[in-house]
This record gives structure tokens, C-alpha cells and sequence, in this order.
């Protein structure tokens, strides 16, 4: 029996299986496309198991869900909801595809359980077995049951692309991804297993894991003593860091901070150490008079202090002076001379 069509949104059988357009690269392969309509329909099964069951006559519940479990009805129901109204592309691929679907479901799901298989990689031959690889899915580097030796991934794993080589994970190299890069050591290894495990930081190379075990101390480390400990750049003559800068040892390297008051090494004029940083010393408030003319006023300013006279006040050399005194001294005469007639 056939099912009814689905809304037309164009024939197109061979959609799944045309490579995409140049310009359409980002998008989802066919492979992925395929797995994805797969993964809908299983949580369709899902959703629909059992569907409106639970009223409590058992023996009816059991004859009457043997029937809707492989039913067309329910089948359609899992096909209703795969596609999202907007989404033209898994709606362009079911209307190709449905003949196949519906030939799994009522035929050959029992001979096929697994969706997938049948369907991407048997029937429409747009992915690959996991394991496998390129258009013959052919095994994997390492074979198809632990692709890398279980450290990497497989190019093109599971799909019609790649090259079936390993892209090792991290502290593995190699063509099988059973070597350690530097910075690991080999823990396990044996005819079917490979696991590297990393060194301690002080190490390059090493036998195991603490600082003692070695081959070859990394950049910033020195051998002392049969182990590998930090070099104190900070103590190195001349110093790292310019004298504006305050070097700050770590492990393995150091750190030429900035300005701030909480980085100096000690303090300039004006300036005094409190509380672990260089503050501003208030010059005005000392005990002994800083500004040291009559009526003059002090003012503090970072690292420094300004003396100077009140408005209105004129400056002389030992005081600030009234204007009216200044006035009064303005107004007075020079002492006059006795002339020739005089004496």
C-alpha cells in the first residue's frame, strides 16, 4: 500500500547524492544530511512507543500495540514530524527518500535494525561504517575497530571523504598515533595499546612523572642536582627588566610588570614606602615648617609642594606682605641729599 505524498516540494531523487555546488561548500554533506533525517526518525520511534497506551487492560494494550508498533499509521506519524515547515532541505530530502523509509519500515526492519547502516551506507551510499572511509570505505589507518590505536581521528571516519589518516590527539604522534610528542612519556604500550602520559612542566623529554625523572629540562628549568628546577631570571645580572619595570619571577619564565606603586623597588623623592607601596609625603604637614616665609601658604602636590602667597599678598624675599604695608612701602621717599648750596 502506498503512502500519500507529502505536500510537492519538487522531485528530486538525486539531490542526496550530488556533490555540492562550490559556492555551497559550508554546507552539511550529503552523508551528514543523511545521518541527520536518521537520528529524526529514531526519536520519532521513540516519541510514538507506547503512544496513547496506559489505560490499564493490559492483554487488550499488548494485542492492539503489536499491531500499531510496524503500523503505517504510525509510521506516518514519525514522518509528520521529522521536517520542521522551514526547513527546505530535510523536507526536499524526505520527498526524495520516502519510498526508501517506508520500505525499511514495512519490510525489512527486521532483516536491517540498524537505520543508518541500511540506509546511508547501503542504500544511498552517502556515509561510510564507522571505521571506514572514502568512496570504497576502506579501513582506516589502524583498522576499523580502533581507528589511530583509539588516539586520534580518522580522516574522513564514517564518510565518503578523507584519507583515512590520523590526526593524532594531544601527546601523541606518529602514523598511528602511538608515539609521545615531547613533554610526554609512555606509560602503557603493548601489542594493542598505546597511552603517553605527560611529563612533569620542568621536563622536555622524560621517564616519568615528577621532576627527578627528567631526559631533558625545558626552556627555563636547569639540571640541579639530578633534578629540574627554576631559574630565578629576576636574580639574573644585569636584571631582565628595565629599571621603570618590576620583574615577578614564575616557573619556567617571568613577568616584567608595569607601573604602580606596588612594584617599585624603592622610592623616588617625594615619595615614601607604606604599607608595601610608594606614597605621596605630604611635605605641608611635617613637623618641621616647609614653607618658611611671613603669611605664606603650602601646598602639597605628588611627590612635591608649591609655597605660595595669599591672594592679594605681595612676595618679597623673607615674607608675604599685606598690601597695605606694601603700599605704605611703595609711598615712602629716599632720604634727600644735602646740596652744594647747603654745605
Amino acid at each position: 500500500m502506498r503512502l500519500p505524498r507529502r505536500a510537492a516540494l519538487g522531485l528530486l531523487p538525486l539531490l542526496l547524492l550530488l556533490p555540492p555546488a562550490p559556492e555551497a561548500a559550508k554546507k552539511p554533506t550529503p552523508c551528514h544530511r543523511c545521518r541527520g533525517l536518521v537520528d529524526k526518525f529514531n526519536q520519532g520511534m521513540v516519541d510514538t512507543a507506547k503512544k496513547n497506551f496506559g489505560g490499564g487492560n493490559t492483554a487488550w494494550e499488548e494485542k492492539t500495540l503489536s499491531k500499531y508498533e510496524s503500523s503505517e499509521i504510525r509510521l506516518l506519524e514519525i514522518l509528520e514530524g521529522l521536517c520542521e515547515s522551514s526547513d527546505f532541505e530535510c523536507n526536499q530530502m524526505l520527498e526524495a527518500q520516502e519510498e526508501h523509509l517506508e520500505a525499511w519500515w514495512l519490510q525489512l526492519k527486521s532483516e536491517y535494525p540498524d537505520l543508518f547502516e541500511w540506509f546511508c551506507v547501503k542504500t544511498l551510499k552517502v556515509c561510510c561504517s564507522p571505521g571506514t572511509y572514502g568512496p570504497d570505505c576502506l579501513a582506516c589507518q589502524g583498522g576499523s575497530q580502533r581507528p589511530c590505536s583509539g588516539n586520534g581521528h580518522c580522516s574522513g571516519d564514517g564518510s565518503r571523504q578523507g584519507d583515512g589518516s590520523c590526526r593524532c590527539h594531544m601527546g601523541y604522534q606518529g602514523p598511528l598515533c602511538t608515539d609521545c610528542m615531547d613533554g610526554y612519556f609512555s606509560s602503557l604500550r603493548n601489542e594493542t595499546h598505546s597511552i603517553c602520559t605527560a611529563c612533569d612542566e620542568s621536563c622536555k623529554t622524560c621517564s616519568g612523572l615528577t621532576n627527578r625523572d627528567c631526559g631533558e629540562c625545558e626552556v627555563g628549568w636547569v639540571l640541579d642536582e639530578g633534578a629540574c628546577v627554576d631559574v630565578d631570571e629576576c636574580a639574573a645580572e644585569p636584571p631582565p627588566c628595565s629599571a621603570a619595570q618590576f620583574c615577578k619571577n614564575a616557573n619556567g619564565s617571568y613577568t616584567c610588570e608595569g607601573e604602580g606603586p606596588g612594584n617599585c623597588k624603592e622610592c623616588i623623592s617625594g615619595y615614601a614606602r607604606e604599607h608595601g607601596q610608594c606614597a605621596d609625603v605630604d611635605e605641608c604637614s611635617l613637623a618641621e615648617k616647609t614653607c618658611v616665609r611671613k603669611n605664606e601658604n603650602c601646598y602639597n602636590t605628588p611627590g612635591s609642594y608649591v609655597c605660595v602667597c595669599p591672594d592679594g599678598f605681595e612676595e618679597t624675599e623673607d615674607a608675604c606682605v599685606p598690601p597695605a604695608e606694601a603700599e605704605a612701602t611703595e609711598g615712602e621717599s629716599p632720604t634727600q641729599l644735602p646740596s652744594r648750596e647747603d654745605l
